[in-house]
């Protein structure tokens, strides 16, 4: 199967719905946390989807690709501890926080795999 756009991942199908569901859930979030955790979650949570589009964007180049890959896992447990810290300050439920950290490993999981393996993702030339 051919893929054309990095949106057709399922990494980044499920890191895109990771970062909407940090969006809602950080809503909620009190107001004193709005330049500090509720923006770093949301930041870290997007740029896994962001960082996927630009490994994309470069993987004529392994080095580059996997660079970006990296980036990516990097956000995604960024995102993960933020998470972490949102139910230890009692901003989220216990199975919230289980449910999004599930997902982040599982995106975690698939980025590893990919940085293990990129010659599927690779191209020849563009």
């Amino acid at each position: 199967m051919q893929l054309n756009s990095a949106k057709e991942l399922e990494v980044y199908k499920k890191a895109y719905q990771l970062a909407m569901q940090t969006f809602e859930l950080s809503k909620h979030f009190p107001a004193e946390e709005k330049f500090a955790l509720t923006s770093q979650v949301r930041r870290s949570s997007r740029s896994v989807c962001l960082n996927l589009r630009e490994a994309w964007a470069k993987r004529r180049y392994e080095a580059h690709f996997a660079s970006k890959l990296t980036d990516c896992d990097g956000e995604n447990s960024e995102t993960d501890s933020s998470l972490d810290f949102a139910h230890d300050c009692a901003y989220i439920t216990l199975e919230q926080h289980g449910a999004l950290a599930a997902l982040s490993s599982e995106i975690g999981r698939m980025l590893g795999a990919m940085l293990k393996n990129p010659g599927p993702f690779l191209t020849a030339g563009l």
